[in-house]
């Protein structure tokens, strides 16, 4: 096998509408299904372009693909009484006098976990043929973090097993026959242009990546993709997770009923020595654990084991997994675990309560995790497990929920949080990929959790200084909670969130900022005026018409990845001589205000995103052309050579970007010449 990046060739091309239509057809992994009408009770609700809401007595009913799901719930009521909508927030200035602030958080706080076995969906089919549209919604996150960090791992990597070559030229292959466990995990078999695929991703938009191992066979350890991924990806792989969610392997069969922490402990001390023994794998301390579930074992019972203090040497970080609730008696019903009810559950996520209670359980885990010198990650998360709640995942409070989770998790001083794709069966995805045969004429599907990402990313920013306060103002009040920031030492940002729904604006609220000034024994902070980015829906159960800062994404089967709309930033003036500033949040809404200079300055470079687009010509006599600065970096060698030996592109060089190609390459390029295609990127 040639340790080298392949050529990247081309990338995706897809063709966008202007305009979605109510009733689509709808071409996914299940057949042929349609979002028609859906009846729900009583009523018949049609996809709009504008919110439009379903009264029933039970729940809202819809049996097609969860992703594409077209019924909207009525937002809850306004608490009764409402909370008061004018309150006051003081900051220092100097972080040193505010108590309780969080680690040093860095952008790349808001991440990703990406099932295994829908990697082809989302990133690509190949390493020559990238997804444009992931590349472009990774650009967005990379330009105000400075990168994004991605998982490719999940149940599926448990069952994986790595192959030379599959039948057709595909990356991965899923053997449903072979599945024997509660969750239908397929067995997974992958070839290591999966891991080339990654590396071509990186060359064009800094990603890294967390990859999973198999830990379903301790008498066989399977090491391959450890293997590859340190040869293939180079200082690009962040880590490897051994055990996914090992709590629940009794629950699923794959391990007697009794599996305990202990029997885990001992299976982990077989791990480590194989590990130890592969000369293949050069780095020994990237190992992710232990990844618990927290639905059977409390991390406590993990380190009470000793399991830190024993294999620390290969821990490079420690993580576990946990969603805050499930949906999953709908797809594997159990006497023990009711189906809940979406319209009683929706309440629930417009609260900031929900974080303060999902970050309790593990608050002297993080506090354990300074102490031994590892970062903390919840390595897998999101609304609900077993693919989320349809209109709750898939609105607007997903948006506000995600912030407020994540910037609670970030607080709450773990180093990061990974939100996980399913396929186009689940409601929760950041983003969803055109089921194939209708990329002729949709685009893809933005889910609301990616403003989340977005807000995020913004907020933290690329200073890796970054320190968050929850400030619980407005007495504690549970629908308008506000986070400061502080980089560098300093206050330079506030997040303030509003959860309800009132298209009056009875219940918009203004909070008054006061910045240093008596109370801190300072000056006076506040500037002349202040930039604020809106993240704004119509409610909290809109699923299309978001926009940040004026822009959007697009609604379902509308999007490339690349924003829409004109940019609006908005300029607040403050009042100094009164030390304040004044900054109306709608209901619902988000609002990002930035208060030091140099958070002014990051706010207005929105329009430095790299995007990426393609564009097919036929009947040209070229085969395919790139800009030779994007092509340089996509191959060459190895990820450990990448630096000191990049590919040429000089046509006919020694070091030629065709000169030497893997397997398969040249017979792509042959069959490109004789379709006389031509792929282009441009930024």
């Amino acid at each position: 096998m040639a340790s080298m990046y392949y050529p990247l060739l081309a990338l995706s091309t897809c063709l966008f509408a202007s305009a979605v239509h109510a009733d689509v057809t709808i071409y996914g992994l299940l057949g042929q299904t349609t979002a028609a009408p859906v009846q729900t009770g009583s009523a018949t609700v049609s996809s709009s372009a504008t919110t439009s809401f379903v009264t029933t007595h039970g729940p809202p009913t819809y049996t097609e693909l969860a992703a594409y799901n077209p019924i909207y719930m009525i937002p809850p009521a306004i608490p009764s009484p409402p909370p008061a909508n004018q309150f006051a927030i003081g900051v220092p200035t100097d972080a040193t006098l505010m108590n309780a602030l969080s680690i040093k958080q860095s952008g790349t706080f808001f991440g990703f976990s990406i099932e295994m076995s829908v990697a082809n969906q989302l990133i690509g089919s190949s390493p020559q043929d990238l997804k444009v549209q992931f590349l472009n919604y990774m650009s967005i996150i990379a330009e105000k973090a400075g990168a994004v960090h991605v998982r490719v791992g999940g149940n599926t990597q448990e069952t994986a097993f790595v192959v030379d070559s599959l039948a057709d030229g595909k990356i991965i292959e899923k053997n449903k026959e072979d599945a024997s466990n509660p969750t239908s995990t397929p067995v997974l078999a992958l070839t290591p242009e999966l891991l080339y695929m990654l590396a071509n991703v990186s060359s064009l938009v800094n990603v890294n990546w967390y990859l999973g191992i198999p830990f379903n066979d301790t008498a066989n350890w399977r090491f391959q993709i450890a293997e590859l991924g340190e040869q293939i990806l180079g200082d690009r792989l962040l880590g490897l997770q051994a055990a996914n969610e090992p709590d629940l392997y009794g629950a699923h069969g794959h391990r007697p009923s009794t599996y305990s922490p202990y029997d885990f402990f001992g299976e982990y001390a077989l791990f480590t020595q194989a590990y130890e023994a592969d000369a293949k794998v050069t780095v020994k301390n990237n190992i992710i654990a232990p990844s618990t579930s927290y639905a059977l074992w409390s991390p406590e019972q993990v380190w009470d084991t000793g399991f830190v203090e024993a294999y620390s040497p290969y821990l490079s970080h420690l993580a576990v997994e946990h969603y805050p609730s499930d949906n999953c008696a709908v797809v594997w019903p159990d006497p023990n675990n009711p189906p809940r009810d979406p319209l009683e559950m929706f309440p629930q996520y417009l609260t900031h309560q929900s974080g303060l209670n999902f970050v309790q359980p593990y608050l002297n885990s993080t506090m354990l995790a300074q102490q031994w010198g590892k970062p903390f990650l919840l390595f897998e998360t999101n609304t609900a497990s077993c693919g989320g709640f349809p209109g709750i995942s898939d609105t607007f409070t997903a948006s506000l929920w995600g912030i407020d989770h994540a910037l609670q998790l970030a607080h709450s001083n773990f180093s990061g949080a990974l939100f996980h794709f399913g396929g186009q069966t689940v409601s929760y995805n950041p983003f969803t990929a055109v089921p194939t045969n209708e990329s002729a004429v949709h685009g893809w599907t933005t889910g609301p959790l990616f403003y989340s990402a977005v807000f995020v990313a913004e907020l933290m920013g690329q200073s890796n200084t970054t320190q968050l306060k929850d400030m619980l103002p407005n007495n504690g009040n549970d629908q308008t909670p506000a986070y400061a920031v502080f980089e560098n030492g300093k206050f330079s940002k506030m997040a303030l969130l509003n959860y309800m729904t009132d298209p009056s604006g009875a219940n918009d609220y203004t909070a008054t900022i006061y910045v240093g000034g008596s109370g801190w024994n300072e000056p006076n902070g506040v500037p002349a005026s202040v930039k604020v980015k809106y993240l704004l829906a119509p409610s909290v159960s809109e699923k299309d018409n978001i926009t940040w800062a004026g822009q959007t994404l697009g609604g379902r089967f509308a999007s490339d990845g690349r924003w829409q709309g004109d940019l609006n930033i908005q300029t607040v003036p403050c009042d100094q001589t009164q030390n304040m500033c004044q900054i109306k949040v709608p209901a619902p809404g988000a609002a990002l205000v930035f208060f030091s200079d140099d958070a002014q300055t990051a706010a207005a470079g929105d329009n430095d995103i790299q995007t990426f687009s393609t564009t097919a010509v036929t009947k040209t006599k070229n085969t395919a052309t790139i800009d030779p600065s994007v092509l340089a970096t996509s191959n060459g060698d190895s990820g450990k050579k990448r630096l000191s030996q990049m590919g040429g592109t000089s046509q006919g060089g020694e070091s030629g970007a065709l000169s030497v190609v893997a397997p398969g390459v040249a017979a792509l390029v042959s069959m490109l010449a004789g379709v006389s295609l031509i792929f282009k990127i441009f930024r």
